[in-house]
């Protein structure tokens, strides 16, 4: 996949999609909508791309800003796609399963699909329409995208989320969303939703901060439970990066737990590094990784995808500390000390050279 032009590449699913796409090594060009669209520039992006994939739009605002803004956009893109020499073979819209339930936001995106549609349609393209139920994922916004997203800011913070409105949830992890949308993934289908109620969903996600708090790992042998709290860890990150260990020393020398993991497939690891050599500069899209240096000293570095923050850690053997690191910030460390280095490294997965999860990009 050489080149792909996308709308929404700033908001939550945007920002999944990109670090998908970055994986595949796709030139991805995001497009802005409303009153910052540039036809001009839309154009550009399209001629010659492979796929355009449609994520923008309004679910928040009035009724009148809900129905004005879907439209708009499809109608923006429509505009574009129409008028270029070489138009993408495939045009991918992110619908939702509230398409045509009769609410101002399901109309709205039903005929904004209808928009797009027509629009791919008339220059030969192939129209893929991907319906979404509840996404989740790292970086949420609560009170906005998703319930998941508020219960996890409010554990962080200490507080007692409660449910007003008990009901089912049909739910899907960002990441399984943006294969969808590249199309690394054939049909919403064979998407692995997660069926479960909004108490039963809390309650994940309690066991899951209790669990975390104590300074142990959550069973991660299911898939939705290592989304779940790759979920939570993204709001905890954000919170406490750092989490001190107890250390125990006697004439003999010290001994620090790392961490304690219930079931799964994780994995321990090290790695010596001579001062000066810096490691890593990667991120990973799922898999969950601890750093703690034993020995030496240390500068663990981070990045947010597609952000220009980088958070640097100082850290050394004589104080150790544990860091996570976040799915989709990519991350390295430096030796820093006069010393060999040596840091101890844990992943809930087993590596599989056949797909490492490990995609290169500097921090």
């Amino acid at each position: 996949m050489s080149s792909v032009a996308l709308t929404g590449g700033r908001g939550f699913l945007g920002w999944h999609t990109r670090a998908a796409l970055q994986e595949q090594g796709a030139d991805v060009a995001v497009l802005p909508v409303g009153e910052h669209f540039d036809v001009e520039q839309a154009r550009r992006a399209l001629d010659g791309a492979e796929r355009l994939i449609h994520l923008a739009g309004v679910n928040r605002a009035s009724e009148d800003e809900v129905r004005a803004g879907n439209l708009l956009f499809a109608r923006q893109m429509a505009e574009a796609l129409t008028t270029v020499a070489t138009p993408p073979p495939v045009v991918v819209y992110a619908n939702s399963t509230q398409a045509g339930n009769g609410s101002v936001y399901g109309s709205a995106k039903a005929e904004a699909g209808d928009i797009l549609r027509a629009a791919a349609e008339s220059v030969g393209a192939q129209f893929v329409d991907v319906v979404l139920p509840n996404l989740f994922g790292e970086h949420g916004r609560p009170f906005y995208n998703a319930v998941t997203a508020t219960f996890c800011h409010l554990l962080v913070a200490g507080e007692a989320p409660s449910v007003d409105v008990d009901k089912q949830l049909t739910l899907l992890h960002a990441q399984d969303a943006a294969d969808l949308l590249i199309g690394t993934v054939d049909t919403v289908d064979t998407a692995p939703e997660q069926q479960e109620t909004v108490s039963g969903l809390l309650a994940r996600l309690r066991d899951i901060d209790r669990v975390y708090r104590a300074g142990e790992i959550p069973d991660l042998s299911e898939k939705f439970t290592r989304d779940l709290f790759n979920t939570y860890r993204s709001y905890m990150f954000l919170a406490r990066p750092e989490m001190p260990l107890l250390k125990h020393a006697d004439p003999r020398g010290s001994f620090t737990e790392i961490i304690r993991t219930f079931g799964g497939t994780g994995q321990f690891s090290f790695s010596t590094t001579v001062p000066g050599v810096v490691r890593g500069g990667h991120y990973h899209r799922r898999k969950v990784e601890r750093f703690l240096v034993l020995s030496g000293r240390a500068r663990i570095s981070l990045r947010k995808m597609f952000t220009d923050e980088v958070r640097h850690f100082d850290v050394s053997g004589d104080e150790p500390v544990a860091i996570d690191m976040p799915t989709m910030w990519t991350h390295s460390i430096e030796n820093t000390g006069d010393d060999i280095l040596l840091t101890n490294f844990w992943t809930d997965d087993h590596f599989d050279p056949d797909n490492p999860d490990t995609i290169v990009e500097a921090v």
